[in-house]
Parts: structure tokens; sequence; C-alpha cells
């Protein structure tokens, strides 16, 4: 029975206890939400209030209200011409890049050429064994010579026979022989003559030269080698590769095509930027120079290229890069630092201290970001002051005291709270 009585004193004492704590220690309070839970016979037995009752003192009045204004730092919002900066991945290809292959079968005499070698057009690579064709260019040099002879005998006939037909001591049949052999050495004269420059045609073929400027690449085939001219398959002797100029091809979506196109029209075109790809160092700079014909309808890209003079050689063919195109300005963008801009549910906030010092939270709409600023194109006008360090204090509609960033804004804001100390602070 002793026992009984214990739990169910321990079970009220912690009931009144709970109901302490519940209504902030007052002690009067509980008595009356106690009193009221309980049937209505029992409530009029039990008095209305304790003897003895704790009321919690008020908490204490600031001195200053303003002081309890949480501090932010602000900076007004700004101006400027936006670059229209559009960024991609491409890469680097060469304007032009040539297998270079033997014109006719041969033997390689001398190897010219050297791995990594930079060539002019017309520089000689490589020498093949041109005795055989030295030998067939003196052949038809000496039948040349025999046909020549000839022609000149039966030119002769022919004069001769005109004129023992004009003193009627030849027909005209001995005449039309006479003129026919003529017209037949004079034609095997010209074919002697294709023949030698045919042979000195295959006598040049014999020298390979560069075609085109640029870097060589791996020697493939060396002296001693004997090579099969014009075919069109296998790895040749050597590659060219133009290093100068080179173009970096990229692609853009689709909605920036018009961008694009007003760019290249535009005099001077558009400078394009090329970084490493991982790196913060500009490369290059050149110039935008082609936009595709059509919009590659499986990506919604269009492909589009910039040429760049690469004279220091920073760029090389095949390397991907990180590119950045400038399409145009936007006058009066509004910019702020990018560390006022917030992360949330429904977009991109700022927290922007209105005149009156209160702080209001503002649904922007963030268009690029670039060097700690970012271009703002709706929800905010230039002039207005938002909150870079101490957003996290702030509420909807609480009281802010504002801390300029720049030290001119913050000696003109204490001129100010000097001139009407009873005035809150103003900054325009």
């Amino acid at each position: 029975m002793i026992r009984l009585v214990l739990v169910l004193l321990a079970l009220v004492a912690a009931g009144a206890g709970w109901l302490v704590q519940r209504h902030g220690g007052d002690t009067r309070a509980a008595w009356s939400a106690a009193r009221g839970a309980l049937p209505t016979a029992v409530a009029q037995v039990l008095p209305e209030h304790l003897p003895v009752a704790y009321v919690p003192p008020a908490p204490p009045a600031p001195a200053n209200p303003a002081a309890a204004r949480p501090v932010v730092t602000t900076v007004a919002a700004g101006v400027t011409d936006l670059a229209l900066t559009r960024s991609a991945v491409g890469w680097v290809e060469p304007m032009a890049s040539v297998v270079v292959r033997p014109r006719i079968d041969g033997v390689i005499t001398e190897q010219l050429a050297r791995d990594g070698q930079v060539v002019k057009a017309g520089d000689v690579l490589y020498r093949l064994d041109d005795r055989e064709i030295r030998a067939q260019i003196a052949r038809d040099e000496a039948a040349l010579a025999r046909d020549q002879a000839t022609q000149v005998r039966t030119q002769n006939d022919v004069r001769r026979v005109g004129e023992l037909l004009s003193r009627s001591s030849a027909s005209q049949a001995q005449f039309d022989v006479a003129t026919a052999e003529a017209k037949v050495a004079a034609a095997n004269v010209a074919a002697s003559q294709a023949a030698i420059e045919a042979d000195k045609v295959r006598l040049d073929y014999t020298i390979v030269r560069a075609p085109i400027a640029g870097r060589l690449g791996r020697v493939l085939v060396t002296t001693g080698n004997l090579v099969k001219g014009n075919e069109s398959a296998g790895t040749g002797l050597v590659t060219i590769t133009q290093m100068r100029p080179l173009r970096a091809t990229f692609s853009l979506p689709e909605r920036d095509l018009d961008g694009l196109r007003a760019a290249l029209q535009r005099p001077g075109t558009a400078p394009v930027r090329v970084y490493p790809s991982g790196g913060e160092a500009v490369l290059a700079v050149g110039r935008l120079s082609f936009v595709d014909s059509s919009v590659d309808q499986a990506s919604g890209t269009v492909t589009a290229w910039a040429l760049f003079p690469n004279e220091d050689d920073r760029l090389w063919p095949g390397q991907y890069v990180r590119i950045e195109v400038d399409l145009g300005r936007r006058p009066g963008t509004v910019t702020v630092p990018q560390a006022a801009v917030q992360p949330g549910q429904e977009g991109s906030f700022v927290w922007v201290v209105r005149p009156d010092r209160t702080a209001e939270r503002r649904t922007v709409e963030v268009m690029a970001s670039r060097d700690g600023r970012a271009a703002v194109s709706l929800g905010l006008r230039p002039g207005e002051r938002v909150v870079v360090e101490g957003q996290f204090r702030v509420r909807p509609g609480l009281p802010v005291t504002e801390r300029p960033q720049d030290a001119t804004e913050a000696q003109a804001s204490a001129e100010q709270a000097s001139a009407a100390p009873g005035a809150p602070t103003r900054i325009e």
C-alpha cells in the first residue's frame, strides 16, 4: 500500500513538473491548467490559486534597440555593359594535313626528312633511285634526233617532188606520197618530244618534296626501302601537319545560333579565347571564322570554329581546350558580388536592405557569373543594396544594421549619423 502511494506521488510530481516547464516556470499558470483539467466537482473543492506562485520576471528591455539588430555587410548593385560570353569544350585542328606518298615505284637512296622537322613547301624529303629513268631519257633523246633527221629528209623530198611536178616531170601521186611521209616524220618528232617530257616528269617524281609547310610527324620509311607509287592505302612516308594557322572547333546549343551568326557578320568578328583543359591561363586569342550551315538534329547543337595565328606554337593539333567566345554586349546589366547570391528551393535570391533598414528576400535571375561578379537580368535595380555578409542572421522584414563594404560609403554613413543622431542611417 505504501509503495502504491509513493508511485502515485511520483507521478503527480512528474506531471506537476512537466506543467510548470511547459508554462515557462509560471506555477500559477500551471496550477490553473491542471485545475481546469479535473472534473468540476473536484475543481470546486480546490483553491483557485496557490498560496505562493512564481511568475518569471519579464526580460529586461535593451537600453539601445538598435543594438539588437543583426549587423550585415552590404554593397550597392552596379551597372555594366555585360559581355555575352559562351563557353564550350573544343579541340584544336590543323587547316591542312598531308600524308606524303611517292608518285612512282623506286628504292629510297636518300632520306632528308627527320622526326618533328619543320619544313617549308618544296623542301626535299626523299630521293629515289633515278638511274633507270635517266637512261630512258637518253634513249628518248636519241629517238628524237633520229625522227628529226627523218623529218628533214622528208621535207626535202616534198620540196624536190614539188619542183618536178611543176615541170611535169613527176606525178601528183608521187607528190602526195612525199607529203604524207613528211607529216609522219613530223608526228614522230612530236611523239619523241612528248616521251621526253613524260620521262622528265617521272624523273622529278624521284625527288619527294613537301607539298605544304608544317611540322613532320614520325618518319615511317627510311633509306633502302622499296616504295610503291600512287598507293592510297597504307601509312605513307611521313605526315605533314600545318601548324600556322590552326583552328579550334566547338559546338554551342541551337539557342546561340542567332548570336553566332550576328557575331560572324560583325566587322572584326567575335574574339575567341582558348584555355588549356583544367587551366585558367589564356593560351591564344583568335577570331570566329565559321558557323556551320545546319544544326545537328541529334544533339541540337551548331558547330563553329575560330582561327588562331599560333605564331608562338602554344596550340597543338588534337589538343582538347576550353573555349570562350564573345557574342556581343548587353548594356545596362545589373551586377552584384557572387557572394550576395544565395541558392534556394525556388531559385537564386539575394537579401536586399530597403530604405527603412529592413531586410527583404528578393528572387533574382542570374544570367552569368564571372570573376566574382554575378549578372542579374531580373529582380534587382541599380543602386539597391544587397547583403554580402551575415545572410544567415537575416529574416524577411527584420530590421538590420548596415556596414558598407567600402570605406568611402562607411565614412558617408558616419557623417549622416552624426548630423541626425535621432534618425536612422540611410545610404543611397
